[in-house]
């Protein structure tokens, strides 16, 4: 198992980092929250999880060991696969998903593209041993954006990356342009993984009504 990769990111896209490890690049896929730490040309550690198929190898990558173990205990539930589990942590921080279990939540889970009513309430039973109590994490410090593109591009890309279609994922950005705007009169930067929570808030209450 490959348990981490660490070395200078080499390249950033909507939903992956290539990081160089012994003049190899190294594929991850990671959510848009892990992606907002990197930066092209500076050094990353990567907590990672390899997940084996019969046609393909995937490498996913996470910013500490919580996020990996989550996602991996996420994968444990029925019809849970790395593609839903990596969703449910672009959502929510593994703590967040611990407490919704914890608190049977099932509107928390709802926000997550692909998991809908009947899902969470399967989901809250399923995990509810299994991903244990919320252990109060303090919220991790967010990095500037990695890339050149306006945060609207990455987070268009981001949504999209989610599964939700282009005409949602625009009226998505629509519905967290005052968020951002507000960021900006702070003078500060609107920061992406608060954005994509709102925006997919928002777009499941959409859905839901």
């Amino acid at each position: 198992m490959i348990a981490f990769v660490a070395g200078p990111v080499a390249a950033l896209g909507p939903d992956t980092a290539v990081v160089e490890v012994g003049g190899i690049g190294i594929d991850v896929r990671c959510t848009p929250d892990t992606l907002s730490g990197l930066r092209v040309g500076e050094p990353a550690r990567l907590a990672t999880s390899l997940v084996v198929r019969e046609d393909s190898l995937t490498l996913y990558g996470f910013v500490d060991d919580d996020a990996r173990r989550t996602f991996e205990l996420l994968q444990t539930a029925g019809g849970v696969g790395p593609r839903l589990a990596q969703a449910m942590l672009a959502v929510h921080r593994p703590d967040d998903l611990r407490r919704a279990v914890a608190t049977g939540d099932e509107k928390a889970l709802t926000a997550v593209p692909g998991i809908g009513k009947k899902g969470a309430q399967k989901l809250l039973l399923e995990l509810r041993d299994r991903l244990g109590a919320p252990v109060g994490t303090a919220p991790r410090p967010t990095a500037v954006a990695s890339r050149e593109d306006s945060w609207q591009e990455q987070l268009h890309a981001a949504l999209t990356g989610l599964g939700w279609s282009a005409r949602e994922a625009d009226r998505g950005v629509r519905e967290v342009e005052p968020e951002a705007a507000a960021r900006v009169a702070e003078g500060a930067r609107p920061e992406l993984p608060v954005l994509l929570r709102a925006a997919l808030r928002r777009l499941g209450a959409g859905r839901a009504g």
